[in-house]
């Protein structure tokens, strides 16, 4: 047995490694038509999730303690469950549960943003907890609502504290994408393993999709290093 292992190892050693990329450049605009997918999946999820997420922040620091154990309780699920298992749920089990038959994209963005919106419900969180209480103390005194208090005063300046992580979590968001293509979706990862499968290639194509993930998050970082310097400079 140890030598049926070995032996692919050691007719590669002999024989060399060979890598030809030229045998994926007709497949090129099939994998480069995933990218629509991905970006459209990382929006929907991201938004959404940040939705949620920002309710979740305010349950946290509500004064009514059921809303408060509601949002930690479901934090601690989302954070205390494999991601994966929770997307197998929500693609094979709603169907038996509500008997509607939910899309593999659906399922996707439906089980990122609401796992997600655990993630970030902590960061704005922490980002409403950061702003000088004298902020919500001048508001009261003013007489200013509770609900234009927060969304007019203190939720801007804890966005603005926040932002590299909000950066941070959309990164993770479309790198951890690649995910949706184990229920279907014709993503990136999912079209670079049909042109694989296809082609008997692997490394080639793996190495293209991973450098168009690269240059999607470099592009992402860069948009979100531009709107924080943007911010600064409105201060």
């Amino acid at each position: 047995m140890p030598n049926l292992i070995l032996w692919p190892i050691a007719q590669a050693a002999t024989e060399g490694f060979s890598l030809d990329f030229s045998r994926i450049v007709p497949s090129i605009p099939f994998i480069l038509g995933g990218i629509g997918a991905t970006l459209q999946f990382t929006a929907l999820s991201a938004l959404l999730g940040f939705i949620w997420g920002t309710i979740l922040s305010l349950f946290k620091i509500a004064g009514w303690k059921p809303l408060k154990l509601f949002a930690d309780f479901y934090t601690s699920v989302f954070r205390g469950t494999p991601l994966l298992l929770q997307l197998a749920l929500v693609y094979y089990a709603s169907p038996q549960l509500t008997g509607y038959t939910i899309s593999a994209l659906e399922a996707g963005v439906v089980t990122f943003a609401l796992n997600s919106a655990a993630y970030t419900s902590e960061t704005i969180r922490g980002g409403i907890l950061a702003v000088d209480r004298g902020q919500s103390e001048a508001a009261k005194s003013l007489g200013i609502p509770y609900k234009l208090m927060m969304g007019d005063v203190i939720l801007p300046q804890a966005f603005k504290n926040i932002l590299p992580a909000l950066v941070n979590e959309s990164i993770a968001l479309l790198k951890d994408s690649s995910l949706v293509s184990t229920v279907g979706v014709l993503d990136l990862m999912r079209r670079g393993q049909v042109v694989a499968a296809e082609k008997f290639v692997y490394f080639e194509p793996l190495i293209f999709i991973g450098l168009i993930y690269y240059i999607l998050v470099m592009g992402l970082s860069w948009i979100g290093k531009t709107l924080e310097v943007r911010l600064r400079k409105s201060d």
